[in-house]
């Protein structure tokens, strides 16, 4: 008797986050574990594997060089079946997996998770319906953790922690004690310039502290006076 034979399959994996990328992160060897097992219990045989590393979930699939040569292989192979741990391995962003699933319904694909949903099923109302509400939801975890995450940089930034940014250059000489020396008595100097007068009130022009910074010996990395926005930037608190 002839052995049936096993419905061929190819895995995709997607990892948002460069930090999450590498061999001591969990994050790809969780999404193949999960793969590999419902394949193994399903009766499938994965023949292929295709990774998207620190790729958004929000990016067109057909962009994506994991993806986009994962399609090239179906269409010259003919596989028809893709497995992915979960929707949102797929795409994060709602829209986002609407389009791919529609692409990929275009050229005969399923799409498969891990738990055994099928993302390209059309036919049953209900499981569209679910299909889309864990979309949205899983965009406003998304959203959610973004604005989290925004906050904690603003309390960071009000604290007076620098989060983000070009490095200053005293931060990128921090080795360089010499180097460090002369911009810290540079910006106490600029700071004691840009002083009120007592008498008039007054205050010196940004240009001006500039120039008396040249002429006291502290010029930029390339000899030059400070610009005005070097200067500012020197001023802040």
């Amino acid at each position: 008797m002839a052995t049936k034979k096993r419905t061929e399959a190819i895995a995709y994996l997607r990892t948002s986050s460069a930090a999450n990328v590498g061999a001591d992160k969990d994050s790809e060897r969780r999404q193949r574990d999960a793969i590999e097992a419902f394949a193994k219990r399903s009766g499938i045989e994965i023949v292929g594997t295709y990774y998207d590393a620190a790729v958004s979930g929000k990016d067109p699939i057909e962009g994506r060089p994991g993806f986009k040569a994962l399609l090239e292989r179906i269409v010259s192979n003919g596989v028809r079946t893709v497995i992915v741990e979960s929707a949102d391995r797929f795409a994060r962003h709602l829209l986002t997996q609407e389009a791919g699933i529609a692409l990929v319904v275009k050229l005969g694909v399923r799409v498969l998770t891990a738990s055994g949903d099928d993302l390209t099923d059309s036919d049953d109302e209900f499981r569209v319906a679910m299909r889309q509400m864990l979309g949205v939801f899983s965009q406003l975890e998304k959203t959610r953790l973004v604005k989290k995450l925004k906050a904690a940089r603003d309390r960071k930034r009000v604290a007076g922690t620098k989060v983000e940014g070009r490095k200053s250059r005293i931060e990128r000489n921090k080795d360089n004690p010499e180097v460090v020396k002369a911009l810290t008595e540079a910006v106490a100097m600029a700071k004691r310039l840009r002083r009120a007068n007592p008498k008039s009130g007054e205050r010196r022009s940004l240009r001006r502290i500039s120039a008396e910074l040249a002429a006291a010996g502290h010029l930029n990395e390339r000899g030059q006076p400070y610009s005005a926005k070097s200067i500012r930037a020197m001023l802040l608190p």
